[in-house]
């Protein structure tokens, strides 16, 4: 998928210096980069909707419920095309 996104040019100076110096391109870089930054995230960054989730942990209808609505915004996220964003 093809973004554009706006660095600040030292920023992106440096990057691009980095990237060239251990044999990467640009977009190799960055999507590496993103991937570690993604990968590093708490598990409730991932999914804020469940930060209301502790209150029900020893409910499990509501385990259930949350699990339930998790999948359906998965599903649905991996649906969205480029030009809904727009």
């Amino acid at each position: 998928m093809r973004t554009t996104i706006d660095l600040p040019d030292p920023l992106f100076r440096e990057v691009k210096a980095t990237a060239a110096r251990q044999g990467m391109r640009l977009k190799d870089y960055v999507t590496e980069a993103l991937r570690d930054k993604l990968a590093k995230r708490p598990a409730q960054a991932k999914r804020p909707w469940m930060k209301f989730a502790g209150i029900a942990a020893n409910d499990p209808e509501m385990v259930a419920e949350l699990k339930r609505i998790e999948q359906i915004v998965q599903e649905n996220f991996e649906q969205i095309e480029e030009e809904d964003w727009k």
